[in-house]
């Protein structure tokens, strides 16, 4: 598949420099580099994914914690006021 892709002369100049370091045409260079970017964001784990086997693990052992979130919120400020 062809894709056309337009940059300004300097990076043009240093994709050239760097595609004759590496003994490559400039379309081989970029595909190497979409490929490598394509590869390493893959891999990239979503927020879930990295924190899944600690979600859960230390339970309150209270079921209504988020229907009754705002009460139980509001009886711990007025118990630590109290202490005050």
């Amino acid at each position: 598949m062809a894709i056309s892709l337009r940059l300004d002369s300097k990076l043009d100049q240093e994709l050239s420099k760097c595609a004759e370091f590496m003994g490559t045409s400039k379309s081989e260079l970029i595909r190497i580099l979409i490929d490598d970017f394509v590869k390493k964001n893959a891999k990239r784990l979503s927020p879930w994914e990295l924190g899944k086997d600690f979600f859960g693990r230390e339970g309150s052992g209270k079921s209504n914690l988020s229907v009754d979130r705002k009460t139980i919120l509001k009886e711990k400020l007025d118990a630590k006021k109290s202490l005050d």
